[in-house]
């Protein structure tokens, strides 16, 4: 009982400490990555070290500068906004 009771700690532990990593925002992520890089016994860790390189994206967050595709046709053949057209429903 006591040997499963420390694995799902140590599992929710993990979990969390996981969950913070990627939610906190980037310039908190490589201010701590650059801390933890810093210790003798994580200095081997390769993930860190990318996080630490890392540049700051302009506002702090992770989002709007890495779109998850590229950039595609509109519907008139340019490259942009495609038009929306919206047909009200007939009501019943």
């Amino acid at each position: 009982m006591l040997a499963q009771t420390l694995i799902v700690a140590a599992l929710v532990a993990a979990c969390s400490v996981y969950v913070v990593w990627a939610l906190m925002p980037s310039t908190l992520r490589r201010a701590v990555a650059v801390l933890l890089a810093r210790q003798p016994m994580l200095a081997r860790w390769e993930a860190l070290r990318r996080a630490a390189a890392q540049p700051d994206g302009g506002c702090g967050c992770d989002g709007c500068d890495k779109s998850a595709k590229p950039a595609g046709r509109a519907v008139d053949g340019t490259r942009g906004s495609a038009v929306i057209r919206l047909v009200p429903r007939r009501p019943r």
